[in-house]
């Protein structure tokens, strides 16, 4: 890999604030960004393809050889920043030691707010789904690598978003631009064919919407994935880059 180029990833969950941190980056004019180019990995790698929407898509036009997708990541960039928004649970059947010539960023959102919503696309998630065990595992393959451990909250960062950016630049080694946090309504070029089912509401915003609690009662079926989930994010969330 060129040493010259700032490759990034940020691991995210499901239903947090990762493609509206895409957007964020997008607007730097040093900055490519790439979404989720693993997902097609992942898909092909496990049961997942049989109840995610849009799958036979995304198998169908995307690359899934996971290695094949770390080269390319690997590879020359037009630009000297790249940043790659990817989930956790995408990190299956594939060698992890891309990581060490990377930024990793590891971004997790409280699990009572998350879960609801990723159960409105899918009905009965499971530990594997939400990411939360692999944003340990994360955490802790970094920790070996001797990288620093950087954490964003979702809610965090819509907090105060020119605070958690400015931080969160400054650990990655690269000026904050304040074009971060603002841009356009509607898609970018960059948007997975996914998301029709997933983008709505980011399409519909021009920057970080302000932090609003849920009010609606937990449901039910989801309590036990919330007991599993809930002692993981809170590791987490103690060391998050603060508002």
């Amino acid at each position: 890999m060129s040493d010259k180029t700032i490759r990034i990833n940020i691991w995210s969950g499901p239903r947090n604030i990762s493609t509206a941190l895409m957007y964020s980056f997008a607007q730097r004019k040093d900055t490519t960004v790439f979404d989720e180019p693993l997902y097609a990995h992942y898909l092909s790698k496990s049961n997942a393809n049989e109840y995610h929407p849009g799958a036979d898509e995304i198998l169908a036009t995307m690359e899934n050889d996971g290695d094949k997708v770390v080269m390319m990541m690997q590879g020359e960039h037009s630009t000297p920043i790249v940043f790659f928004k990817q989930m956790t649970h995408h990190l299956i059947d594939i060698d992890w030691s891309f990581m060490k010539g990377m930024i990793n960023i590891i971004l997790t959102r409280n699990p009572r707010e998350m879960l609801p919503s990723y159960a409105e696309q899918i009905n009965q998630p499971n530990i594997h789904d939400v990411g939360y065990a692999a944003h340990i595992e994360v955490m802790e393959y970094l920790k070996k690598l001797g990288q620093p451990i950087i954490v964003l909250d979702g809610k965090n960062v819509l907090l105060n978003p020119q605070k958690v950016l400015s931080e969160l630049c400054e650990k990655i080694g690269i000026p904050f631009d304040s074009s971060m946090l603002s841009w356009e309504a509607g898609a970018r070029p960059e948007d997975g064919c996914w998301a029709k089912y997933w983008y709505k509401n980011v399409h519909r915003s021009t920057c970080f919407a302000p932090y609003q609690p849920k009010t609606t009662p937990f449901p039910k079926h989801l309590e036990g994935l919330l007991t599993e989930c809930q002692p993981l994010y809170d590791q987490l969330a103690s060391i998050a880059i603060q508002p």
